[in-house]
């Protein structure tokens, strides 16, 4: 995609979005309505709760080199005589890396020296995010999820690293699937990254990884999606714009406010949807309460 190209779809994008705001602050959660939360609840029928999040890494690998750390700080050798003891420990994590599930933050993007909604870059400061950080999300996120199975669609076990999602791609899944993305629902596509990754083992995603193609971000306007989460980074690599190298990001987070979250899991949800014979849940997200953060470790649950 040239420069040129990616330029006009992101002007078109913002514009859209700028539209539609509500709430410039919240940006695409402000489709989340009570009355649409309030729907969601209906896609319970089994009960049953799915979590979307993969295993946090603690072991460096290509896909990950700067690691998770969780070290136990208690109890201590003085503790051992102790009646009452207790087990403590520390966790560390590099929120936005290649390997761990997490969310980003509407302040996680800066382009052309701004956030989302025209926000100044300079809000983001070394002591935290002044504006659109993470705890937006404090009381969390309900509300419809619609999983599209990109590999189940080809026919293949995963999307090959360097791959693109396309438009057709998503609409193509929903009518194989029997279901249909719509106004302030957290649409999930599985790439089957975290398959290939469990059986060929880790690689460096940063330099090659399935994503969606950025002309498919016209489909979280046309349906008016409120967040989008991927088991790879949702970014294609290598890039598909010959300048920006993470188009989708750009177009996603700043120019249309939709929050995303990268690396989740799906291997357990697909088959207890095809189980089901449903493609929709409802889905909770719960963030850390973080202050002034660009994103979170993140635990998503679906409920069918």
């Amino acid at each position: 995609m040239t420069s040129e190209a990616f330029r006009a779809l992101y002007e078109r994008l913002r514009n859209r979005a700028a539209r539609a705001a509500v709430d410039g602050r919240k940006g695409a959660l402000c489709r989340l309505t009570p009355e649409r939360v309030a729907a969601a609840a209906a896609e319970v029928h089994l009960g049953r709760t799915v979590s979307l999040a993969a295993p946090i890494e603690t072991v460096r690998g290509p896909d990950d080199p700067d690691p998770a750390v969780h070290r136990m700080t208690g109890p201590g050798p003085d503790d051992a005589g102790s009646e009452l003891r207790f087990a403590t420990d520390r966790f560390a994590m590099n929120v936005h890396g290649d390997a761990d599930s997490h969310l980003d933050a509407l302040c996680h993007v800066l382009f052309d020296g701004e956030l989302y909604g025209g926000v100044p870059a300079s809000t983001v400061t070394p002591e935290g995010a002044r504006a659109l950080s993470v705890d937006l999300l404090a009381d969390g996120v309900a509300g419809r999820g619609v999983l599209l199975d990109i590999p189940r669609l080809r026919g293949v076990r995963w999307l090959e690293p360097g791959d693109h999602v396309t438009l057709r791609d998503l609409t193509g899944a929903e009518a194989a699937q029997g279901v249909r993305a719509g106004p302030g629902d957290l649409l999930f596509v599985r790439t089957g990254h975290r398959l290939r990754r469990t059986e060929l083992g880790p690689w460096n995603a940063a330099e090659a990884r399935a994503g969606l193609h950025p002309t498919a971000v016209e489909f979280l306007a046309d349906r008016e999606i409120a967040v989008l989460g991927g088991d790879g980074n949702n970014d294609t690599a290598p890039g598909a714009v010959e300048d920006v190298a993470f188009p989708v990001h750009v177009l996603a987070i700043q120019a249309m406010g939709v929050h995303l979250m990268d690396y989740l899991s799906f291997e357990e949800l697909v088959p207890a949807c095809a189980g089901a014979g449903r493609w929709s849940f409802l889905c909770v997200v719960a963030p850390l309460r973080l202050t002034g953060a660009t994103g979170s470790p993140v635990n998503p649950i679906a409920v069918l």
